[in-house]
């Protein structure tokens, strides 16, 4: 891809971030998920290979439809209301459909077909992308009309989703769809919580970002993308290895690691807003992702093929972990004991 256009692409996908998680007015929010939308589509088609392309399609069309409800939605608002401001959502009408546009943007279940199949027709980088900054501005809204959506609604999606997403999960060979599947899931968490502490969503979706950033990231570099050459990945970079297993299980939100923060505070807020029935039905459901999270794990460093394989092996290099992927690494095993710092933080 030619560098000047990747620098494009990327500076209008920063500014269509900022744009939509900044302002108040409506259409200047869709101005920035379209800008984010049409920045996006050459980083997906860049390969030209025919699996991209169908990628981009797929990613084009469910988001012109989500984008063209949520212009719909805002006008109905402003024409009920006289309001454009974002905080004022406050026709019933308006609100279900800027529900199911964000849900098909985030890729929530019933709306998630399209999700894994743009990630497996992606580059790593660009799945990155489309699994971490670009679920941004969608959260963003949620968070500023969370007063005005529907708790039951909300609760229906977000089950919905941590079923789904690890169910689907279970019988995955490809990286990319596996991690689709698990944004999925983390997805659903965020959803679940939204209206009663929007805080926390916003600090479940940062802490999800850094340990999936970690994750593929570490994919990239050892150039892993389905099971079977991880299997032989342990031989190459052992060190390495070992980094994306525990940031694997702390995406699984096992306890002493990252990801058992967000899932902790989570039920503890459920419970207190007398939810107990669903944080038990999403805390059980979760079992169906840390099944795969664990055969991932399991794949990376704990097996050796038992047999030859047909994958060319690489030299192994003497390379150390960089500086940004050390950092990133430490955030993902190691915040659980400045919960208390961060709890007040947020």
């Amino acid at each position: 891809m030619n560098p000047h256009a990747k620098l494009i692409s990327t500076m209008s996908l920063a500014m269509g971030t900022s744009i939509t998680i900044s302002s108040n007015h409506w259409v200047l929010a869709w101005t920035g998920l379209e800008i984010n939308t049409l920045a996006i589509i050459p980083l997906i088609s860049k390969s030209h290979h025919p699996r991209a392309i169908e990628a981009t399609i797929k990613y084009f069309l469910t988001q012109s439809t989500a984008s063209a409800l949520i212009l719909f939605s805002s006008l109905t608002n402003a024409w009920s209301s006289g309001q454009w401001d974002i905080t004022q959502l406050n026709h019933p009408t308006s609100s279900l459909m800027l529900t199911m546009a964000v849900a098909i943007k985030l890729g929530l279940v019933p709306f998630h077909f399209w999700f894994p199949e743009v990630l497996q027709g992606s580059s790593m980088t660009t799945a990155l992308l489309l699994s971490t900054l670009m679920k941004l501005p969608p959260i963003t809204l949620l968070t500023m009309t969370s007063q005005s959506l529907n708790p039951a609604l909300l609760t229906l999606l977000a089950i919905s989703s941590v079923l789904v997403g690890g169910w689907m999960g279970l019988n995955q060979t490809q990286t990319r769809k596996i991690l689709a599947f698990s944004s999925i899931s983390h997805l659903g968490w965020m959803i679940v919580i939204i209206i009663y502490n929007p805080n926390l969503t916003i600090l479940t979706f940062a802490l999800y970002t850094i340990m999936t950033t970690t994750v593929f990231l570490s994919l990239t570099h050892i150039k892993v993308l389905k099971l079977s050459t991880m299997l032989i990945s342990w031989t190459k970079t052992p060190m390495l290895n070992s980094t994306v297993m525990l940031t694997l299980l702390s995406l699984a939100g096992l306890p002493p690691l990252t990801g058992f923060m967000p899932k902790w505070l989570i039920i503890q807020e459920l419970t207190k807003q007398e939810m107990t029935p669903t944080a038990t039905i999403i805390t059980m459901l979760s079992l169906l992702s840390l099944f795969f999270y664990l055969r991932l794990a399991y794949h990376s460093t704990i097996t050796l093929p038992p047999n030859s394989s047909n994958h060319m092996k690489l030299w192994r290099t003497h390379k150390t972990l960089n500086a940004p992927m050390a950092i990133l690494f430490i955030l993902s095993t190691s915040l659980l004991p400045l919960s208390p710092l961060i709890i007040t933080t947020f």
